[in-house]
């Protein structure tokens, strides 16, 4: 597996993996986390635009894609119920999704932001129990309770060197 930056030629494979994702949550008991439009094609072409999406690509084909940027996240300014591990400046990854069949495409990604940026955060939602598992086993300590900036209550994560 190898990461590039995704390219506005990728976005057609990028929305339908967001869209795979959704459904996939909605099956699993997490519905409302994406809902029936996130992100929106707007959001997920303005990250190309700025550099900060990501692809995870095997044996040729993008297997996943991710949000990634080394700098403050406004949601993550203030934590409930715990603290965060540190103070110090973090890579935030958002709304990583893989292809339906493919294995260890997450654990890959999450790797690659590490070796970018050795204190890193991300939220969950409460329903999301296979990213909350996927964050656990590669060493992602959940610290506390964040709000989006709509309101949506999210599990916060952090792992540092």
């Amino acid at each position: 597996m190898e990461i590039r930056k995704s390219t506005p030629g990728d976005l057609d494979t990028l929305l339908q993996l967001y869209a795979d994702a959704r459904d996939f949550m909605a099956k699993n008991g997490n519905p409302s986390q994406w809902g029936n439009n996130y992100p929106s094609i707007e959001l997920v072409s303005s990250d190309i635009a700025d550099g900060s999406s990501y692809v995870c690509i095997e044996n040729g084909k993008i297997a996943g894609t991710f949000y990634f940027k080394v700098g403050e996240d406004l949601s993550y300014r203030e934590i409930f119920d715990g603290r965060w591990l540190n103070e110090k400046p973090y890579g935030v990854i958002h709304r990583i999704t893989s292809a339906a069949g493919t294995k260890g495409v997450a654990s890959f990604c999450f790797q690659w932001c590490f070796q970018q940026c050795g204190n890193l955060k991300i939220d969950t939602h409460d329903d999301n129990l296979p990213m909350q598992k996927a964050l656990k086993k590669n060493g992602f300590v959940r610290c506390g309770i964040i709000f989006l900036e709509d309101g949506s209550k999210r599990i916060a994560f952090q792992r540092e060197i």
